[in-house]
């Protein structure tokens, strides 16, 4: 019902920057929130980021100052500016979002996750 196709992933060396984008499709009315994830190996996958459509954004404390979220909303699409980037951010970044979609006869809450990207930084 809904397709988000991520891009901007990629192998950057410590210090860098990369800016991952996130484009919703389908039959959305609104989207309420949406964020980024990520999950390296042997570990849970955790809120990087998130904004809601209002503007409000909610960051993880280890990377606070050097990531910003924003979004576009009349093309549905999230950022995630990412700088300074450490190698403890080498993970499988992942989109996220929350929005009524439609399901064949009305709009209905609906959760969704892109494919993930693969987010490598070089030490």
């Amino acid at each position: 019902q809904v397709q988000l196709v991520e891009s901007g992933g990629g192998l950057v060396q410590a210090g860098g920057s990369l800016r991952l984008s996130c484009a919703a499709s389908g039959r959305i009315l609104s989207i309420n929130t949406m964020g980024w994830y990520r999950q390296a190996p042997g570990e849970q996958r955790e809120l990087v980021a998130d904004i809601s459509s209002s503007g409000s954004t909610d960051y993880a404390d280890s990377v606070k100052g050097r990531f910003t979220i924003s979004r576009d909303n009349a093309k549905n699409t999230v950022y995630l500016q990412m700088s300074s980037l450490k190698p403890g951010d080498t993970a499988v970044y992942y989109c996220h979002t929350e929005g009524l979609v439609w399901n064949g006869s009305s709009y209905r809450p609906l959760r969704s996750w892109g494919q993930g990207t693969q987010v490598t930084v070089s030490s």
